[in-house]
């Protein structure tokens, strides 16, 4: 599949967003009150991610204008779904936000509530390219459950450094680091068995592109057109193994080892958000390589054709 920077920059920028977000809510009810600039920038970047995201993928769109059409079709579509559910977060997510920076009530029911609607918006988004069959690289539950955990990952890094920020610290902060290291170690090793599962997963051939394979060997007679076409831009791209091996040692690099790495150098008291916030930078400059990677190595069955 052809990589689109509107839809790479989307899925890493709104599962990070919705991700702090999640994690806000989750500790609301635990940390209570907090100074006021550390919730605006928390929610700022949280409501900014998110939303920069959704715009970004309506680039992607021949009909940009028209994108609201598909919350039309959320009941057969995950597109639609991800589109509902992700307005509801917001709506939601800006109440509680708004009663616990301007009113300082830190609901716990309220961020509950904003975090499932959160992490359930990214299962969404997850299962847009999870439940397309013609794409054996992402007809797997494992996809959504990767978009999930990332979301997680980097939402509880980014909550880590702005933590560190706009708190004064003279004690380390383990259990939070700790949270975040375990965090990210997950994400990125079910990210390698997705990679494992997907190379050796069958792969479409003309035989079972057409359905005609139990016949014998199915061979082209002639090229389906004459020039190229929307097809081939959008589904036709290909990335040799040898430099897709190089870039999945780069994202998890930049994504996982560094970061990690980082962490442990704040730790130790006062807590360093220099360190922290070159982790962020490093864990989402891997993202964009690993969701660029994402698209690049996948192959629908249409390419068969040509």
């Amino acid at each position: 599949m052809h990589p689109a920077y509107s839809v790479i920059f989307f899925t890493v920028a709104s599962g990070a967003g919705l991700g702090l977000l999640a994690f806000m809510g989750l500790g609301a009810a635990r940390v209570g009150a907090q100074p006021m600039p550390f919730l605006l920038t928390a929610f700022g970047i949280a409501f900014a991610l998110t939303v920069g995201g959704l715009l970004s993928s309506t680039f992607h769109l021949g009909h940009p204008e028209r994108a609201w059409r598909a919350f039309s079709q959320w009941r057969s579509s995950w597109l639609s779904r991800e589109g509902v559910f992700a307005v509801v977060t917001l709506v939601i997510g800006a109440i509680f936000a708004a009663l616990w920076t301007f009113m300082e009530l830190a609901s716990a029911i309220l961020g509950i509530v904003t975090a499932i609607l959160a992490l359930v918006t990214v299962w969404a988004t997850g299962m847009i390219y999870a439940q397309i069959k013609a794409v054996d690289l992402w007809h797997r539950m494992l996809t959504p459950v990767c978009y999930l955990l990332f979301s997680i990952a980097g939402g509880t890094t980014l909550f880590l450094f702005l933590h560190a920020l706009f708190t004064d610290k003279t004690e380390p902060v383990w259990e939070l680091s700790s949270v975040t290291m375990i965090a990210l170690l997950i994400a990125w090793v079910v990210k390698v068995f997705w990679w494992m599962g997907g190379d050796n997963a069958s792969t479409s051939t003309p035989g079972s592109a057409t359905g005609l394979g139990h016949l014998g060997k199915v061979r082209l007679l002639e090229k389906p057109h004459t020039g190229s076409n929307y097809l081939q831009k959008e589904m036709g791209f290909y990335i040799g193994r040898k430099h897709a091996k190089k870039l999945r040692l780069i994202a998890v690099m930049l994504g996982a080892v560094l970061p990690i790495l980082l962490i442990l150098l704040a730790i130790p008291a006062p807590f360093d958000a220099l360190w922290l916030g070159l982790a962020v930078v490093s864990h989402l400059a891997g993202m964009l390589v690993e969701r660029w990677l994402f698209f690049a190595e996948a192959r629908h069955a249409v390419m068969s054709y040509y």
